[in-house]
């Protein structure tokens, strides 16, 4: 298993690399989230997994070993390949992905182009114990936050203000600083909406 690549960055897109590693040029499916953390220098070094199908072999580069772990835990659930798997990566943080899928916010999931309900159900109902046993998450912190969440967006949406985007304000403050209370979180959105 090829599990790094250090090299010489030849080619850089949105969607792929090419590394030069002593004279041999590999070829990496990249996420966008990698594409913004690989720096214009020389020398790259991308965490990898390598794919062998029947037909291929494709190998995937990360930047950080996170990602690639989150990779590899939606390629494991049925219905998930590594191309949807990799348009999740694109399309959210993998840390927002970690938090959809240990808080159950299947809304999160479905938001990614390509993926239904009943996949965005699956990709929860396969990962959700995993990902806290792994990230070692407290679903009680967890819940507590979500009830935050909630009671702050009902009552900023009771005062008038548009549901989406009392939904991105709140979402941003939180992920600022997860633990904060109810009263903070709506004093910095009213400053913010």
């Amino acid at each position: 298993m090829i599990t790094q690549i250090k090299g010489r960055l030849v080619e850089k897109n949105p969607t792929d690399v090419v590394i030069d590693c002593n004279g041999v040029g590999y070829f990496l499916n990249i996420s966008l989230h990698t594409f913004s953390l690989i720096p214009d220098t020389e020398v790259l070094q991308l965490y990898t997994h390598l794919q062998v199908k029947e037909d291929s072999h494709s190998l995937f580069g990360f930047a950080e070993k996170s990602e690639r772990e989150i990779f590899r835990l939606l390629i494991s659930v049925s219905g998930i390949g590594s191309s949807t798997a990799r348009t999740m990566l694109s399309s959210l943080h993998p840390d927002q992905i970690k938090d959809a899928i240990a808080s159950n916010d299947i809304a999160t999931i479905q938001s990614i182009k390509g993926i239904g309900a009943k996949t965005a159900q699956r990709v929860i109902l396969d990962l959700k114990d995993k990902i806290l046993k792994v990230y070692n998450i407290d679903e009680v912190s967890l819940s507590q936050n979500n009830t935050n969440r909630d009671e702050a967006l009902s009552a900023l949406e009771t005062l008038g203000f548009n549901k989406k985007q009392v939904e991105k304000v709140v979402d941003k403050i939180l992920k600022q600083s997860p633990a904060e209370t109810l009263e903070n979180i709506i004093k910095q959105a009213l400053k913010n909406l």
